[in-house]
């Protein structure tokens, strides 16, 4: 699988701000800056996997760069074209190429809807025949390792597992060329994560599909994606390939989440490390570094003046960090 020159999606400077209400009469008395000032690159076939905490507005960008919500600055630009304010009736024929997976494979599907139903969907909006219809929605059901009889039934017959390979099935059926994926595995039982991580790293080999995957847990996304981007409140802090990303860490935050993730060698031990509080209100974000009031190694009188930019670390400029101390 190999890049090409020009990424299929970029994004630069990416905000978006929720206004914060009160009183009576619900004025604005401040705001919530979830994403803030993103700038990231996907290449055609590849896997980026976008990770961090509740909260840190990996969501948020992933429903902004498929237009779901509006972003408040900043472009995006998917296969060249800049997308950011092209109206939606223009926009149609850009969401058979851009698809979303969501989290909750049992809320996403229409209890009343036939599995046939909820994944010829798509095709329907687009004007496919019923003939092609049919013909796609047996291939997709073959894809995701579903039988062709699994079409008649509806989402409550199914196990976790099972709908979320509908919600796979589904999103492939209009022939997508990004995939983006919230957070697809964690309401499902380790076992069958496992099963639903292959299927996807099968699917995006043999389709070449392009991945954003959205997660909280790095130990997830190390089995699929090449590249992982992190984020800390609604900052990217670190960005690197899945090997430098794992092997030499740069940012503190990155560190901490690596900590956590358990060796299946009961003779080798992680060290952990913990950070101090919650992460800090996206209401009213700390001076300087976003990290500083919870980072083991800030600096008093420069990490909470100075915001650190995203910059090369030791010179590789396909690994970047956002850190004063260590870039």
């Amino acid at each position: 699988m190999t890049a090409t020159d020009e990424p299929l999606l970029r994004l630069s400077g990416i905000e978006r701000r929720y206004p914060v209400r009160s009183g009576a009469l619900q004025r604005t008395v401040g705001e919530v800056r979830a994403v803030d000032g993103v700038d990231l690159e996907v290449f055609e076939g590849e896997a980026v996997g976008l990770v961090g905490e509740s909260g840190s507005g990996k969501s948020t960008l992933g429903r902004v760069l498929l237009r779901l919500e509006e972003p408040d600055e900043g472009t995006i630009v998917f296969d060249g074209d800049d997308i950011t304010h092209t109206p939606m009736r223009d926009l149609r024929r850009r969401r058979s190429q851009m698809q979303l997976i969501f989290q909750d494979p049992f809320s996403s599907l229409d209890p009343r809807t036939s599995v046939a139903e909820s994944i010829t969907e798509g095709l329907r909006a687009q004007g496919v025949g019923r003939k092609d219809r049919q013909k796609r929605l047996d291939e997709v059901l073959e894809l995701v390792g579903l039988e062709k009889y699994h079409g008649r039934r509806f989402p409550h017959e199914f196990s976790g597992g099972q709908r979320q390979r509908v919600g796979i099935a589904r999103a492939l059926a209009v022939n997508p060329r990004l995939l983006v994926l919230d957070e697809p595995v964690s309401a499902l039982d380790v076992s069958i994560q496992s099963q639903i991580l292959n299927l996807l790293k099968d699917l995006q080999q043999e389709l070449n599909l392009t991945l954003l995957f959205i997660a909280h847990d790095l130990s997830v996304v190390e089995h699929v994606c090449e590249r992982i981007a992190v984020m800390y409140l609604g900052k990217i802090v670190e960005v690197a390939s899945r090997d430098d990303l794992f092997d030499r860490p740069t940012h503190p935050y990155t560190e901490a989440l690596l900590s956590a993730i358990p060796i299946p060698d009961p003779t080798r031990r992680r060290e952990r490390i913990l950070l101090q509080g919650d992460p800090p209100s996206p209401i009213a974000p700390p001076s300087g570094c976003l990290f500083h009031t919870r980072c083991p190694i800030a600096e008093e009188g420069r990490c909470e003046i100075t915001e650190p930019e995203l910059k090369p670390v030791a010179d590789d400029s396909a690994h970047l960090a956002a850190c004063l101390l260590r870039t």
